[in-house]
């Protein structure tokens, strides 16, 4: 077995990649991330380097770790500011540093992407030894490995890598018949609060409507993506996706996208973006013209819940952070991550740190169950 790494993903063939990656989870097909690059989402302008690792059998493909050389922490969603901070205040530079990420998508999945007929201890351990070895090539301070499956972070902390943990909120589908069937297992209270929340939209006149990708229109991406925009500059942030990259996965992967849009007076006021895996549905992006009351819930929270039902999906990822959630059907849910540091030093201090964040947050996560809309006879136990 070799190992080596390609600057662009356009050097993998599609059918080689999805043939590892699957397409069930969305962020992992070659289309997602292929438009990413060739739609001016990442490269040298936004600090995302594609520096994906891959591991040949003679011959054949049988393993891939995306991955990008970094010079700064924006789209991660997994925050070491911090230990940027702590380094420049020591004279060294944290910037370059490698990551194993999907750019802008707080979402659990692999990273450690190996073929089914291939060992998966022996091609994972390839993956992250040609990882390290671009640590020193490229002069990185450190390699990190970004909401990692519960496996991949198994094998990572047996190969010495730091874990992070962290919580975010997930609904589960207890096989729900329909909405009522979710409403009637959370608290009285809880139950009156959302009926609440969506009677405001209704009463306001706004209409919802759910639009796969494949079938939205040009002026539909145009009005969507100006939603997403607003959000950014509301927020004085920066909208790194572009609309020819939405453009281009509803080409390729249209199937896999869900446009939840909100009309008023028969004019389109708000917009939610999803995609949508076999068995999951995440939540990524959202913006509004005019602010009605509760639209944000409606859009981003009921309507995919409602998708999640209709559709028999059993989880439903609404995006990251947002104790808000949690009266509305969304429990904490671990989500990791897999840290080496170059520097001993502050190896071992970031290490103390997080041992003691890992306790921190499981009392954290331990507190918000107690807070938990269900009944207690219809607890949902979050993974």
């Amino acid at each position: 077995m070799f190992t080596s790494f390609v600057n662009s993903i356009l050097d993998i063939p599609c059918r080689d990649w999805n043939a590892i990656a699957g397409t069930s989870h969305p962020f992992l097909r070659y289309e997602f991330l292929a438009a990413l690059e060739t739609q001016g989402c990442v490269g040298e302008a936004h600090g995302w380097l594609p520096y994906h690792i891959t591991a040949f059998d003679e011959d054949e493909l049988v393993g891939i770790a995306p991955l990008y050389l970094k010079d700064n922490s924006y789209g991660e969603f997994v925050f070491d500011w911090a230990w940027a901070d702590a380094y420049q205040r020591n004279g060294m530079a944290y910037y370059p540093k490698l990551v194993s990420s999907i750019p802008y998508t707080p979402v659990t999945g692999s990273r450690l992407l190996v073929h089914p007929a291939s060992d998966h201890q022996a091609v994972s351990h390839a993956l992250i030894e040609r990882a390290r070895q671009l640590m020193q090539e490229t002069r990185a301070s450190s390699l990190h490995w970004l909401f990692t499956s519960e496996a991949d972070t198994a094998t990572l902390v047996d190969s010495g890598f730091l874990r992070r943990t962290s919580c975010h909120f997930h609904w589960h589908n207890d096989n729900y018949s329909c909405f009522d069937d979710f409403l009637a297992r959370l608290s009285s209270r809880k139950r009156k609060k959302i009926r609440r929340e969506r009677r405001h939209v209704q009463e306001a006149g706004v209409q919802m409507e759910v639009v796969s990708g494949k079938e939205a229109s040009s002026e539909q991406w145009q009005t969507m993506h100006y939603f997403y925009r607003s959000t950014f500059m509301k927020k004085s942030g920066m909208p790194s996706l572009t609309l020819e990259f939405f453009e281009e996965i509803s080409r390729t992967m249209g199937e896999q996208l869900v446009l939840v849009f909100a009309s008023h007076q028969q004019r389109y006021v708000a917009g939610a973006i999803m995609l949508r895996g076999d068995d999951a549905l995440y939540g990524r992006h959202w913006g509004c013209l005019e602010e009605f009351n509760s639209l944000h819930f409606e859009a981003c929270y009921y309507q995919g819940i409602e998708y999640c039902i209709e559709n028999k999906l059993s989880l439903f990822e609404p995006g990251a952070q947002g104790e808000h959630k949690i009266s509305r059907g969304f429990l904490p849910s671990y989500t990791w991550s897999a840290h080496q540091i170059g520097n001993q030093q502050f190896s071992e201090a970031i290490a103390r740190y997080l041992l003691q964040e890992h306790e921190l947050t499981v009392d954290y996560y331990n507190e918000l169950m107690k807070t938990s809309p269900f009944k207690k006879t219809d607890q949902v136990i979050a993974s």
